[in-house]
């Protein structure tokens, strides 16, 4: 199964006749994407099944209606085991961001939680998972793949937010802060944090 995100509304691609959720169901094969992505983006669905009976294939033919930008990024565990987050744009966030050329997705995942954060001492302990969203630029729609990593960092001092990136806090939450923080965060976050609890 994928989920892509159009507004935090999902297209969910499976081979599975289950449905945990009461969205349309359409052929992947007979739809089209464009007219789909319109209709979640004028609220007419709250999100969408599209059934696929050979997933790969469509998953790949999919994405190749999209320029497809690879991000990375990390669900970093100081010492008493809170998360850090990020807030940027009125919304909860975890730190990540594009890789560079020449650049591992790792490399690309510690390098942008350094530079969000202001942090260090930083360890990759495990993957956690793809996220997937759809999001505007040029007038045209791109999909974000971002490879998510479960980190650990000791370090002690002061976080310092990357505001040219539009971050104003920075801050690491125990389990209260966390339930708040998702609450105002993006669907994509909240399926990092439940692949966190579920490892």
């Amino acid at each position: 199964m994928y989920k892509v995100f159009v507004n935090d509304k999902p297209i969910i691609l499976t081979s599975s006749l289950k449905k945990e959720e009461k969205y349309p169901v359409y052929i992947i094969k007979t739809v089209s994407i464009s007219e789909l992505i319109h209709k979640l983006k004028l609220g007419k669905y709250e999100g969408v099944y599209l059934y696929s009976n050979n997933l790969e294939n469509d998953w790949n033919n999919f994405k190749k209606e999209f320029k497809v930008i690879s991000a990375a990024g990390g669900l970093v565990l100081n010492d008493e085991n809170e998360i850090l987050f990020i807030y940027r744009g009125n919304k909860w966030d975890l730190p990540k961001g594009r890789i560079e050329k020449g650049e591992s997705v790792k490399e690309t995942a510690v390098r942008e939680v350094e530079e969000e954060c202001g942090i260090s001492n930083i360890s990759i302990v495990d993957f956690l998972l793809n996220t997937y969203h759809l999001f505007v630029q040029d007038n045209e729609y791109r999909l974000k793949e971002t490879y998510w990593y479960l980190m650990k960092s000791n370090y002690k001092g002061k976080l310092t937010p990357q505001l040219e990136e539009g971050i104003t806090k920075v801050e690491f939450r125990g389990e209260n802060g966390v339930k708040e923080a998702l609450k105002d965060t993006y669907a994509n976050i909240k399926l990092v944090h439940e692949c966190y609890k579920n490892v």
